[in-house]
């Protein structure tokens, strides 16, 4: 864990690059250079040997970053260290923030349902000087989104899911908006009762708004299918197994939301969560349902396991009604995008190159990698064989992300947008990832988005 404070009692945490290492190496004594040796230390991030004292204990910990510094760089040393206080000694100020950042990211454990709690690496601790409790903000919302994502499908749906949006609001002082049930119906999202009308739990579009009323608005959507079946177009139980996670894209705009409130980012956000559990009973939506969206556009339902669309498409057109400058959803929508990037990089589709380049850097700066995949035109004929204006799903089997994409984008008004298509866990454990719901794309945004408008005060 990270402890805001002058150390008392804490070893230091000596930092090596390799770049450095030779330099380091010609500084130090026999002895450490035997331990160095016995490591067989590189200076490569997340490598680490302990100096001892004469008493046998650790005087020191010597610890390598890689080639440059990152979240990363040190991000596993809170859940391999022995239990104790640590600090980093004779960190420069502009790397103590992403240090500090990717060591909380680190130690993030999910302990809700064990009923015997495993050894915390809470005792593991780095105190980092006060100045730079600001990491708490950043960490508290991506950590937000961590435990959505990996809080069960019993436990979190559209109506829970609500109170976790409610108490972020609460939080800010904002109001929420809640459209439920048949209301829905009421007022146009016909696409989101339709997938969510089967669940005990109601479907809900859950909206807010925050900021100076001049500022520049900023649209924020988040895919919340709290637990996705399949529907009648029913997935296998492997395919079923992490379906409380698609609901990822919720986590990741409500973390993102909490930052930029937290640092009074210079915008009128707009945030949307359509909120359903694509649930299977007598008056689920059927394949070759026609409905008609909120912007007026028919579509034919070619399956029922291509939901995620289908509740995006209502909320973008929604967003897009008040011409924001930007707006960006997140959604595990596709298979086919995991397919192409794998896991741990978010596929990402926009209509503006500038936009898009710029959060490419963003990506690389955050080690919250990215990869731009095409809006290719030539693909939409492939969503208009239909007896509808539009089918959720492609008449062909390849290029499925491409076309969810190009699905999306019919409905956002040539606004400036940016679509995530992500995975929203980790399968695997890495330095500053651990295992299960992963916010991802939330820092890459938050910092195109601070880097583009700035704060407020």
């Amino acid at each position: 864990m990270l402890v805001f404070a002058t150390p008392e009692n804490a070893t230091p945490i000596e930092l090596v690059s390799t770049s450095d290492l030779q330099d380091w190496r010609e500084k130090q004594s026999a002895l450490v250079l035997a331990w160095a040796d016995r490591s067989k230390f590189k200076g490569n991030a997340n490598q680490f040997f302990t100096v001892p004292d004469e008493s046998g204990f650790p005087q020191r910990v010597v610890a390598g970053i890689g080639s440059e510094i990152s979240v990363e760089s040190i991000g596993s040393l809170s859940q391999r260290l022995p239990a104790g206080n640590y600090f980093l000694e004779d960190t420069d100020s502009e790397s103590i923030y992403a240090l500090s950042l990717g060591w909380g990211m680190g130690a993030y454990e999910f302990t809700q349902y064990k009923t015997k709690k495993p050894n915390s690496k809470n005792d593991v601790c780095l105190y980092v000087d006060p100045e730079y409790e600001s990491v708490n903000e950043e960490l508290s919302s991506m950590n937000l989104a961590r435990d959505l994502i990996n809080t069960s499908a019993g436990d979190l749906l559209p109506d829970q899911l609500e109170e976790a949006v409610q108490k972020v609001c609460d939080s800010f002082g904002v109001d929420l908006n809640v459209v439920c049930g048949d209301d829905l119906l009421e007022r146009g999202f016909r696409t989101i009762h339709s997938v969510g009308r089967a669940s005990h739990s109601a479907p809900r579009l859950l909206s807010f708004q925050w900021g100076p009323e001049g500022a520049p608005e900023v649209a924020i959507l988040g895919k919340g299918v709290c637990f996705d079946s399949g529907g009648l177009d029913l997935k296998s139980a492997a395919g079923m197994r992490e379906m409380k996670k698609d609901m990822a894209g919720a986590a990741i705009t409500l973390g993102l939301a909490q930052l930029i409130m937290y640092r009074k980012l210079n915008v009128r956000l707009h945030a949307l969560i359509p909120a359903v559990e694509n649930a299977v009973s007598s008056n689920a939506y059927h394949p070759g349902d026609v409905i008609t969206t909120y912007k007026g556009t028919t579509v034919e339902v070619g399956n029922t396991d291509a939901e995620g669309r289908l509740i995006l498409c209502d909320a973008l057109a929604l967003a897009a009604e008040s011409k924001p400058e930007l707006m960006v959803d997140f959604s595990t929508l596709t298979g086919a995008a995991r397919t192409a990037v794998g896991s741990e990089i978010s596929a990402m589709f926009s209509n503006d190159d500038k936009v898009a380049n710029a959060l490419l850097e963003a990506g690389d700066v955050t080690k919250d990698p990215i990869w731009r995949l095409p809006l290719y035109a030539g693909y939409r004929g492939f969503l208009k064989k239909s007896l509808a204006d539009l089918s959720n799903i492609g008449s062909e089997s390849m290029g499925g992300a491409i076309t969810a994409a190009l699905f999306l984008e019919h409905f956002v008004d040539k606004t400036p947008w940016v679509h995530f298509d992500l995975m929203g866990s980790n399968t695997r454990t890495r330095p500053a990832h651990p295992f299960g719901g992963e916010a991802m794309a939330l820092r890459a945004v938050f910092h195109y988005l601070n880097a583009r408008y700035g704060t407020t005060g």
